[in-house]
């Protein structure tokens, strides 16, 4: 199914969740000097213009980055600092999707790969990495192709998933992913996205994880209101395995401040907590 386009919701409070994970985990990466792999299961178009029409629709960012000032947020200030590359002029106009952020902290030691099978996304996603020598942008399924990467040369990698669960059968073939790249590859950082339409889905894919076998796995959620079945996603996830050690005490500080900024007064919270010990 090809009808998702993340440029209707680029910059929301979703977004806001995993690109600071997503920064958290790059920085970590860079501060050695080996190199290291970036996998993007669904990389969308890399870039969004915020004032576009397929982001003036639904205009999601207002409820996500565009509630967020970097004067206010010191300790984001890696993250905000990848948005204003985007910006020259310091107006917040283009928001960058995970491929735009990770390639700003590739050095030329590192690879990225990006999957993206939307045709125009793809087409998109071509032109906004084309700079960047160390990336290779694929037109295929990464379900299905992903796994004959790993483990990769530099034996240090970044796998991120985030697919749309269009469909339901989504939540089963992200675990059975994830649980085959693990077996191939056990050191890698493994981040993984879900939104929470229903949370009996998300509840079983926590279970599953839980008895996985796999070890050392952090779950971080930011939601905007109560969990209901009539509101569409009304909070979104990370399930991270291998975790940069600092992640989880700084998430602890800034997720309670992320979703009192976010509150639009619908009981906004958040989780972080850890699913499986080292």
């Amino acid at each position: 199914m090809l009808s998702y386009r993340h440029s209707f919701h680029a910059g929301n409070f979703a977004d806001v969740l995993k690109h600071i994970v997503l920064v958290e985990i790059l920085e970590h990466l860079t501060q050695k000097d080996k190199p290291f792999d970036y996998i993007d299961t669904h990389s969308g178009a890399g870039l969004y213009d915020l004032y576009s029409e397929t982001a003036t629709k639904l205009g999601e960012h207002q409820g996500g980055i565009s509630k967020l000032k970097n004067d206010k947020w010191p300790e984001l200030k890696s993250y905000f600092d990848a948005i204003d590359e985007c910006n020259k002029d310091g107006k917040l106009r283009f928001y960058p999707g995970s491929p735009l952020i990770a390639a700003q902290y590739l050095r030329k030691k590192d690879k990225a790969w990006l999957y993206e099978l939307h045709p125009k996304d793809f087409n998109l996603l071509k032109q906004n990495t084309a700079r960047h020598r160390s990336i290779k942008v694929m037109n295929e399924d990464s379900l299905s192709n992903v796994l004959g990467l790993l483990p990769p040369v530099s034996r240090r990698g970044l796998i991120l998933i985030d697919p749309s669960y269009e469909l339901k059968t989504d939540y089963e073939a992200v675990f059975r992913l994830v649980q085959q790249a693990h077996s191939k590859f056990a050191t890698g950082t493994y981040a993984l996205w879900y939104p929470v339409v229903d949370r009996q889905r998300i509840n079983q894919l926590e279970k599953r994880f839980i008895k996985s076998g796999i070890k050392n796995i952090q779950r971080f959620e930011l939601g905007l209101e109560p969990d209901s079945v009539e509101r569409g996603m009304t909070a979104s996830g990370m399930i991270v395995i291998n975790p940069p050690w600092q992640l989880k005490d700084k998430l602890n500080q800034l997720l309670p401040r992320i979703s009192k900024a976010l509150d639009a007064g619908e009981g906004a919270y958040f989780t972080c907590d850890q699913l499986v010990n080292e």
